[in-house]
Order: C-alpha cells, then structure tokens, then sequence
C-alpha cells in the first residue's frame, strides 16, 4: 500500500495542484517555517537511506559520478538562463526559473530511477553528492546567472542549504549509525512522509501564486517543462555519445532532469522579497515527476518486451 501511494505521486501532485488553483486556501495554510521543516524532513527521510558506503562508491565510479554531476550544474543553470531569456520572462518568473535549474538532484530521482529499472546506487551517491555541492554550487550559479536582474543574496543562500540539506543529512547518516533501532522504524513511512511534504510545498505555493500563474498562462508552464525536457534530452544524449551502456545514460539522464524543486521553494521563500520567485519551483515538482515517471514507464516497457524476445 506504501509503495502504491508513493509511485503515484505524479497523480497526487497534479490533483492537488489543481486544488490549489480552484481553492487556495485548501493548501495555503502550509506556509512560511512549515515548508522549511517540511524540505528539512524530506532530506532527513533521504538521509536516512543513505549510509557511508553510499559515498565510498565515488571511488569506484568516480568518472560517471564526475560526468553526471558537471552536466548536473551546468546543463540545468544554462537552460534555466536560455529559456527564461527566450520566452522574455518577467523577472521573478526568469529569477525562479534559474534558482530551481541551479538546485540539486532531488528524492523523486531515486524513486524514478528505480521505477525506469535503472541505477539505483548510482542514482543515490550522485542525488548525495550533487546534495553536497549545492552548498556551494547553487548559491555561486544563481548569483552568477541571475544577479543582472535582481541583488541575488548569495550569503543567504548559502546558509539556508547548509540549514535544510546538510544539517539533515548529518542527522540522517547518524541516527542510521547510532541508532539502528530507531532507524529501522523510521525507514519504511519516510518515503510516504516524503511524498506528502513535496505534494503539500507544491500545492502551496502554487495556491499562494494562483492570480500570477493564471495570468502568465502557457508562457510559464512552457518553459518549465522545456526546463526539464531539456536536462532529461541532454543528460541522456550527452552520456550516449561517451558510452555504451543504456542503464548508464537513463540513470543520469534521470538525475540531471529532476531537480530538488523543494529546496528551489524554501531558499526562495527564505531569500527573495518577491514571493513570485518560488512558483517555478513549484510548478518543477510536477512537471519533472510527469515527464520521469511516463519515462520510466516506457523504459520498464522496453525492457520487458527485449526480456520476452518482443524486441
């Protein structure tokens, strides 16, 4: 049953989005220090999957790690700029749009990844050590794409990542190390709790912007699915034209189309004066779920008929 209700996290995210949109109020509620306690938790429930190993894998696989990371924080950020630029966003949409695009790797990943029948370890060491990065990375890369349109506080950014992704993940690895009983009770409702936050961020924010994201219509929406489009095509065809290996390339193309949209929405929230700012990341958390999760479903497709000799 736990697992039914979390691989059906596209659905529940796209009908409470559309909740949102008739009746804010159904989730507006859900505001101000409960998103920052509600992304905090998620990256705990993440951690707490996780062990040391998980990281010693690096040495292992250093150069596909290497590879997805880099086109991680430098295929998103450059499209989140290009886009925003090219459909001639207003600014808190544009500013938005480049914040989620510089964010990490997210959760959904891994449950997308293991979905598509692809990398599972793999998927997890590069969310953990993109995660890790985004201390510095996200911050730097906002400040550097986005502060010609608006005073980018990078010093904030950087403080608040390190309050709800590390602090976190500190937290999850050491109860897992620590305390194994409490651990082996947390573990099976983190990924339920997981889901319930995110769908609860993402309805959130989108019926706090309801009038401005009715009022930019298509424009909008259009360039944050061509946000992750985009990352799934790139990541994909980029790791293609260095390898052979299918798993490889879904794995990654996985990892650099879906982003920590949550995180897009708190750093946001705690950062920006504008709440208009935190929309796209919003609107991120369903569109790169739609598209992961029809991906997963026809690469599970595909492998099914090559296992049966259909293909």
């Amino acid at each position: 049953m736990i697992a039914f209700l979390v691989n059906g996290f596209p659905v529940w995210a796209l009908v409470a989005s559309g909740l949102a949109l008739y009746e804010p109020r159904i989730f507006t509620w859900f505001s101000g220090s409960l998103i920052t306690i509600g992304l905090g938790t998620i990256m705990l429930g993440m951690a707490l999957t996780l062990d040391f190993g998980d990281f010693r894998r690096v040495t292992t696989r250093r150069g596909v790690i290497v590879l997805g990371v880099l086109l991680q924080y430098t295929v998103m950020p450059a499209l989140g700029w290009g886009i925003g630029f090219a459909l001639d966003l207003p600014t808190p949409f544009a500013v938005g749009l480049i914040l989620v695009a510089c964010c990490p790797g997210g959760t959904a990943s891994n449950v997308v990844t293991y979905l598509a029948r692809a990398d599972l370890p793999l998927s997890v060491t590069m969310t953990a050590c993109s995660t890790l990065m985004a201390v510095i990375a996200t911050p730097a890369l906002t400040a550097l794409l986005a502060g010609s349109r608006v005073d980018v506080p990078a010093a904030g950014l950087f403080l608040s990542t390190i309050q709800v992704v590390i602090l976190p993940i500190l937290l999850g690895l050491s109860i897992r190390r620590l305390m194994p009983r409490l651990w082996r009770a947390l573990v099976p409702a983190a990924p339920l709790v997981a889901v319930t936050v995110i769908v609860l961020i993402v309805a959130s924010i989108i019926g706090a912007g309801r009038d401005d994201i009715l009022e930019s219509g298509l424009r909008l929406l259009l360039a944050v699915f061509s946000l992750h489009a985009g990352g799934f095509l790139v990541g994909y065809g980029a790791v293609r034209l260095v390898s052979r290996e299918h798993i490889v390339a879904r794995t990654i193309a996985i990892e650099v189309g879906m982003q920590n949209s949550g995180l897009g929405v708190v750093l946001a929230n705690q950062n920006f004066p504008n709440l208009l700012v935190a929309i796209p990341s919003a609107i991120s958390s369903l569109f790169h779920s739609l598209i992961g999760s029809a991906l997963a479903g026809w690469w599970r497709y595909r492998a099914s008929t090559r296992h049966t000799g259909q293909l």
